[in-house]
């Protein structure tokens, strides 16, 4: 599996379209975020989230997050997308934070057995910045065993997960705090997980 040198803003060309290539043929790929380093597959290539539940040896009830380049990315896989939720894309985009919305009944991703809800995240980095562009939304977890502790380095990875990867993005050391995780499936915003950003923030933010 190549370790592949993605610094830089953008990234390599080359690099992201080698990535784009791996997740089209349904690969899991590793690549660092504005958090930890992560593990990455396209939700709608059949087969591909059952590699990376097994890779990940996670549970498939525990859903799997979605990136995205920006809230139109974020709305396509939505349905009645609450205000506070928009005030939030609008605030805290790109950067640490969860949103799980109303899931759109006709969405063909594969990304667990919660077919009701979808956490989507516009993340502050240009790695997965860019490959959602070129690629569209991919399913992403921290790269690591679950229930393990997470990964901060290519190399990390590489060694943990080797010849399962199609190919890892090195952006360099990645190890920031966790996102923020909020349920807004309803008119008011309710906390899952608070992580870098502050719940009292995402309230202000929110008008709630």
């Amino acid at each position: 599996m190549p370790i592949v040198p993605a610094l830089g803003d953008p990234p390599p060309s080359a690099a992201i379209d080698q990535t784009v290539r791996a997740l089209a043929s349904a690969r899991v790929i590793g690549l660092p975020t504005d958090t930890v380093y992560g593990l990455a597959v396209d939700p709608f290539s059949i087969g591909a989230a059952d590699r990376l539940f097994l890779l990940k040896r996670r549970p498939r009830e525990v859903d799997l997050p979605v990136l995205v380049a920006d809230e139109g990315q974020a709305l396509d896989l939505a349905t009645a997308v609450p205000r506070s939720a928009r005030r939030l894309m609008a605030s805290f985009w790109p950067g640490a934070l969860t949103l799980v919305l109303p899931r759109r009944s006709d969405l063909r991703a594969d990304l667990g057995t919660d077919e009701a809800t979808v956490g989507v995240r516009c993340p502050a980095h240009p790695v997965p910045l860019a490959l959602c562009r070129a690629q569209g939304p991919i399913a992403t977890t921290s790269a690591n065993l679950h229930g393990e502790p997470t990964l901060t380095t290519a190399a990390e990875v590489d060694t943990v997960f080797g010849a399962a990867l199609a190919v890892v993005l090195d952006g360099g050391p990645c190890a920031g705090a966790p996102s923020t995780v909020v349920d807004c499936t309803g008119e008011e915003p309710k906390l899952l997980r608070e992580g870098r950003l502050p719940w009292a923030d995402v309230l202000i933010a929110a008008g709630a």
